[in-house]
């Protein structure tokens, strides 16, 4: 799963934890009532269906706000079902007045501060007034026969308290996924600016090759054009530059094209490591301290590029490890992650069987599959000499 689908997920369980706390508040207040001999059944079957549908409606609720709205009317519905099942249940604190505050740390997210502000005080004012007119059915009232005054004191300081504390709380959760999310776009953007960079690179150095000899063939060819009439020696010989000249236009972009493909294993190392940084993938590498055999580099920066891509493409990476051996039988390059472990080789891109084209044409194989550790090992070794080197 995506980094940001976890933390959107971890987000929303937070916030609908608040749910769970308040059947949990329910259920003990009711078995505590139902010791003492006072509970209430139909009382409390009719409390329970308001408070169900009251649960039922948090979740989408809460899916709505973390994709940046905020559902009015679903969370007026909301406000009615908390208020009912209170009502009807006993709106005390500890026990079904605890549902107008699941309500309240919920229904003040993505609000201004002002608005969240206005709306905590009043969901206390209703809270205070609501204990206050069933008082004598308030659990401070049975269990430690408190007059009206204590009562009332004792329910207006708890829900002043929860009302400065649960909205705040909730608002710090989606203010940290808000952060996540800028902070995943911002990733994707850079990565995308990275490649655009490399494009822009083997742009400009493809034009500085053969941009030239491409400007000096649409020279001599306007000129050939117009002696052949007049000289058709000189013309003649204009178009023999010219034939020489699409030559080496020709010569120097297939070297161009060929050193892109086959670039320098350092830089491509290099290149290979900023843009798994840049996508928020920590990289360490570890080359010898000796040059690479004849003919190995080439083939060892395909197979990071090749091998990088599908990290990138087809895992959740968050670590990855190039490391480079050789010794003077074989030499060994092996690419290592944590984010495809569960996945067969076989599913991670058609690139793996180029690959294992090109390796095969130098006596080479190519091994990848789960490690120990929750790993995945793409490994490359090729025996030395190289074939042909």
């Amino acid at each position: 799963m995506d980094e940001i689908e976890q933390a959107r997920r971890y987000t929303r369980h937070v916030l609908v934890s608040g749910i769970a706390a308040t059947w949990l508040v329910i259920v003990v207040c009711a078995a505590s009532r139902l010791d003492a001999g006072l509970l209430n059944w139909w009382r409390t079957a009719l409390a329970v269906v308001p408070a169900a549908l009251f649960t039922w409606l948090c979740p989408r609720i809460i899916r709505a706000i973390l994709d940046r709205r905020h559902p009015t009317g679903l969370v007026a519905v909301a406000a009615v079902l908390a208020l009912s099942a209170a009502l009807v249940g006993g709106p005390d604190l500890t026990a079904w007045g605890f549902i107008i505050m699941a309500w309240l740390s919920i229904a003040t997210l993505n609000l201004p501060r002002r608005t969240s502000l206005l709306i905590s005080a009043g969901t206390w004012l209703v809270s205070v007034a609501a204990a206050a007119v069933t008082w004598r059915d308030n659990l401070f009232t049975v269990g430690l026969h408190l007059t009206f005054e204590e009562v009332l004191f004792l329910n207006a300081l708890m829900f002043g308290v929860m009302c400065a504390v649960m909205p705040p709380s909730n608002r710090l959760w989606v203010w940290i996924w808000t952060l996540a999310e800028q902070v995943h776009k911002g990733r994707e953007a850079h990565t995308k600016l990275v490649l655009a960079e490399e494009r822009l690179r083997f742009a400009r150095d493809l034009h500085d090759l053969v941009g030239h000899q491409l400007s000096a063939i649409a020279v001599k060819t306007e000129l050939a054009v117009r002696l052949s009439d007049v000289d058709a020696a000189a013309a003649k010989a204009e178009m023999a530059e010219v034939n020489g000249l699409t030559r080496k236009a020709l010569k120097d972009l297939r070297q161009a094209v060929r050193g892109y493909r086959e670039l320098d294993l350092a830089a491509e190392v290099n290149s290979v490591k900023g843009v798994l940084e840049a996508a928020g993938v920590r990289c360490e590498v570890r080359l010898p301290y000796r040059e690479l055999p004849a003919g190995v580099a080439p083939v060892f920066a395909y197979a990071v590029r090749e091998a990088v891509t599908n990290v990138l493409k087809h895992s959740d990476a968050s670590f990855c490890e190039i490391t480079i051996r050789f010794t003077e039988r074989e030499a060994e390059l092996r690419v290592r992650n944590d984010g495809v472990a569960r996945r067969r080789a076989a599913d991670l891109g058609s690139g793996l069987a180029g690959m294992g084209e090109r390796l095969a044409a130098v006596g080479g194989e190519l091994r990848a599959g789960p490690a120990a550790g929750g790993h995945f090992v793409l490994a490359v070794v090729v025996s030395l000499p190289l074939p042909g080197v």
